[in-house]
This record gives structure tokens, C-alpha cells and sequence, in this order.
């Protein structure tokens, strides 16, 4: 995910909220310091005292209150996306709904996921009753990105918070004003915790730095590789764990069995909704040659009736980042001069903020727009000779987030085939809609998951305990205590136990 982070050119102490339809200031807010950094972590570390040692059904209770407060909030939340990001009313409506359906599953399946587990402890120790139990980590830092400033950020918010951790939230600097109001609605819906189980602080990329300096027990971080890989390198100082969800190049592929129009119309909206800033979004398409014409001509269709606004009727809004926009323009004429041709828009479709939708067809393979996340609404459309080919092709990218596969009989042999963290058979993003599924990728995309059983165990760290039930005369073996005897039987024992490959 592109998130690339700007820093004032001079010593202000006050970051600007900034509606990127119109460039008029929402808000204001203070810039976090080291100083403000480490206060609000010593606070959360004050505060998990508490929180980490409620149990799970008392944790439960108050994420759900956090979670109908922002249902009854969710008007002015959503006016507040809209205003502050840029996306349509609807969009954010969606993206609450699905964080709320995120927070509701992680509160609800904490404790059992959680819950202790017994191990049996082998016949040599079987004096021994043997479990693990799961500890919160402390403190969790969390950095989050400014396109899904809610439902992102909240995979790793709501599963801490679940897990026992307090949590410090540092949102983009493109969407402070929804980072805080996700953290006001917590302290607001429970009113009787200590402050710091969740707090937000404000700031550019100097306050991201200094929270993973900060002494946290870990960082949960998304945004660009290049500044994941920079997070990575300062938690490695103090052994600071991160979990990165960073950039994706995500790949289609339509079967010649698959459903063209189906594959068209998801197409079309993966590529473009949110002003194509989804990291799991649709950029790369590779579509079978004895469907592809028919495939093109209906994703051109469709798209030809999508525009961008920041009115009631626009199918998605502006950029958020305006560095963003220099990127998009750059892909699509470094696209054009590699021999890939615009079947809809071109460069003329950049108009500042707003960006029409570009469908690029047989873009060389290693231009920028192929191998390069453009995080704008375009897409590129190669025609493939079979199955095999598409594989290969979609594979062949440093990145490895997510995917979707349109097959009416093979989409699962398919999916299993696509070196990524996810994958949606004959749709788009459908399992990031699904609590249960964890999300992440593999190679430049990121470390660690989120949502699902992974995503909680993320934010726990196992306890081994052993206990000796009883004692076994002569059988004391982590002891000086132990007999000649006892050697002889267990050098008896162990060839006939292990000495077979049974």
C-alpha cells in the first residue's frame, strides 16, 4: 500500500486536516513530539495493568460498547470519511461496517482461540501435566494508513485490544481526524477504564519513528514497503516485533470458462472504487484469448459510465495524497511508451485530484504500471495463451497480497497456485469482508496477518508451564539424583519407541 509520508517543511507544531476535494482545512491538530510520544506509551503501559487483566468476557463487554457507540455515531463518523478522505458517503458507511463486523468477531472469539490449552506431555514426562497459556504482549503501537483509515487500522486495533493489549494509534497524517474519533468513541463508550487503553496521537513520519523508538512491545504498520522495511530496521534496535502489511500488485485471472461479465463488472469496480487506493485492489488483469476481447469491450463499458467526484452521485472520490497523483501519471505513460495501448482514458484522465478510469490492454511486462503498485483507478488487461501462462505471469511480481480467479470449474486448483496471502474464487476482496480469514501476503507485501485466529495470536505471546504432578522414585531425570538403573532401561526404551520409522 502506497503511504508515503510528508513531513512540514517547517518547525510547526500543528498538522493541517486537509478535504482533498477542495484543499480547504478541516481541523488542526498538535504534532506528538518524542516527549508526547513516550507520555502517551508510559500511559498505555500505566493502563494495561488493568485491561490486561480483565478476563475475556469483561473485555468482550467493552469492545462491544465501543462498537455500538460507533453505530450510533455512525452518521457524523461517516461525514467525517467522507469529508476528511474523500470517499463517497456510502463507501465509508461500508468500510464502518465492515470494522464493526471485525471488532464484533474478534471480542466474541478471543476467548476461545485464547483459552488455554493442555499438552500431552510424552511418556517420559508423564508425571507432568503440561499446558499453554497465552500472555498479552503489553503495549501495542500501531501505525495506520489513510485510504481505509477505519476498517485497516482496525485489524490490528481491535484484535490487540481483544487479546488484552492497550494500544497507541498513530493515524496518517491524511486521516487524523478519523483516527482520533475512533479512539474518542472508545474512551466515551467506557467511560469507567483507566486513560491509555487506547489512544491516539497526531503527527507526520517523525512520530510514527518515535512511537517504534518507544519502547512498545510491538509495531502493527501499513503503508509502503520502502517505509515498512525502515520500521523494520529501527524495531530491530530494541527487538521489537512488527507485523507490516505493506504494498500489493494484485492480479486477476479469467479462465476461459469464467464468467466474463461477472469477472468484468468486479473488475471494474476492484479497480477503481475508492479511487483505486485499495492495496488488495484489482491493478493486473490476465484474461483468456478466447474470451479477452469479449472481457475488454465489457470492462470498457462499464467503466465508461464510472467518474470520479466529490458529489452525492460520483462512483468514487479524489485522490487523498496528491503525491499520489504524479505516480498514476507516470505508470500510464510509462505503460503507453512500452507498447500498451489505452482502450479508455489516457493521461489526459489525470485532472488534478480526481483521475477518470484508465483500462491499459498488453502492457509489456516489466513497465512500472506491471510491476509497480499505481494505487490509482487504472488497470492493465494482458491477453494470455492459457492458464499455465496467467500463473506464471501473476506470480512474476516482487509483491504477494492478494488475488481473485474467475473459473467456473478450476477457480480453487487455481487459487492454490498464486504465491499470495489470499484469494477470492469468481470475486474480489471477498475475504477481506470475512472476519475469520486472516489477511497478508508474502515477499515485499508484508510480514504477520491480521483478523482471524491469526490475527489475534499476533498480539499474544505463548507461556509454556509444566507442572510435576507427582514423583517417580528412581525416575528423576533432570536431577543428579538419577540411578545407573533408570539409564540402563531408558537406553532399553528409546530403540524400541523411536528406532523404527513407524
Amino acid at each position: 500500500m502506497t503511504s508515503t509520508q510528508t513531513t512540514p517543511t517547517d518547525q510547526s507544531t500543528t498538522l493541517k486536516s486537509v478535504d482533498p476535494a477542495t484543499g480547504e482545512v478541516i481541523a488542526t491538530y498538535p504534532i506528538a513530539d518524542v516527549d508526547a510520544v513516550r507520555a502517551a506509551v508510559a500511559k498505555a503501559r500505566t493502563a494495561a495493568a488493568t485491561w490486561g487483566a480483565l478476563d475475556y468476557d469483561r473485555r468482550r463487554e467493552h469492545l462491544l460498547r465501543w462498537k455500538s457507540r460507533l453505530v450510533a455515531e455512525s452518521e457524523d463518523f461517516c461525514a467525517l470519511i467522507h469529508r476528511e478522505n474523500g470517499k463517497p458517503l456510502d463507501d465509508a458507511f461500508l468500510e464502518l461496517m465492515l470494522a464493526i463486523e471485525h471488532i464484533s468477531w474478534a471480542a466474541k472469539n478471543a476467548k476461545k482461540l485464547l483459552a488455554p490449552k493442555k499438552v500431552a506431555p510424552g511418556m517420559f514426562m508423564a508425571n507432568f501435566a503440561a499446558r499453554i497459556e497465552q500472555r498479552p504482549l503489553g503495549v501495542v503501537g500501531i501505525i495506520g494508513p489513510w485510504n481505509y483509515p477505519v476498517y485497516t487500522p482496525n485489524g490490528s486495533i481491535a484484535y490487540a485490544l481483544a487479546a488484552g493489549n492497550t494500544v497507541v494509534f498513530k493515524p496518517s497524517e491524511f486521516s487524523t481526524g478519523i483516527g482520533n474519533f475512533l479512539a474518542e468513541a472508545f474512551q466515551k463508550a467506557n467511560p469507567e477504564l483507566p486513560e491509555g487503553v487506547f489512544v491516539s496521537i497526531n503527527g507526520y513520519g517523525a512520530t510514527g519513528a518515535a512511537l517504534v523508538q518507544s519502547g512498545v512491545d510491538k509495531i502493527a504498520f501499513t503503508g509502503s514497503t520502502a517505509t515498512g522495511k525502515k520500521i523494520m530496521a529501527a524495531a530491530a534496535e530494541n527487538l521489537t516485533p512488527v507485523l507490516l502489511e505493506c504494498g500489493g500488485k494484485d492480479a486477476v485471472i479469467v479462465a476461459a470458462d469464467g464468467d466474463v461479465k461477472a469477472a468484468a463488472d468486479a473488475v471494474a469496480w476492484g479497480a477503481t472504487a475508492n479511487s483505486g487506493q485499495t492495496c488488495a485492489g484489482v491493478e493486473r488483469v490476465y484474461v483468456d484469448k478466447s474470451v479477452s476481447a469479449a472481457f475488454v469491450a465489457e470492462v470498457k463499458r462499464i467503466l465508461t459510465e464510472i467518474k470520479p467526484g466529490s458529489g452525492s452521485d460520483a462512483s468514487y472520490g479524489p485522490m487523498t495524497m496528491p503525491s499520489q497523483i504524479d505516480i498514476v501519471k507516470r505508470h500510464i505513460e510509462d505503460a503507453l511508451k512500452n507498447g500498451g495501448t489505452a482502450v479508455l482514458g489516457g493521461v489526459e484522465s489525470v485532472k488534478g485530484a480526481f483521475i477518470d478510469p484508465v483500462v491499459l490492454v498488453d502492457v509489456d511486462e516489466n513497465s512500472e504500471a506491471v510491476q509497480e503498485e499505481t494505487f490509482g483507478p487504472t488497470v492493465t488487461i494482458r491477453t494470455v495463451n492459457s492458464t499455465d501462462e496467467a500463473v506464471e505471469l501473476a506470480n512474476a511480481n516482487k509483491y504477494g497480497l492478494s488475488s481473485a480467479v474467475y473459473s467456473k470449474k478450476n477457480g480453487l486448483d487455481i487459487a492454490r497456485r498464486l504465491r499470495v496471502g489470499a484469494t477470492s474464487v469468481n470475486s474480489v476482496l471477498a475475504f477481506a469482508a470475512i472476519p475469520g480469514l486472516p489477511f497478508g501476503g508474502v515477499g515485499d507485501s508484508g510480514i504477520g496477518r491480521i483478523h482471524g485466529e491469526p490475527g489475534l495470536r499476533e498480539f499474544v505471546r505463548p507461556h509454556s508451564i509444566a507442572v510435576q504432578r507427582f514423583a517417580i522414585p528412581g525416575m528423576a531425570l533432570l536431577s543428579y539424583t538419577r540411578t545407573d538403573s533408570t539409564m540402563k532401561l531408558l537406553r532399553k526404551l528409546v530403540p524400541v519407541l523411536h528406532g523404527r520409522n513407524k
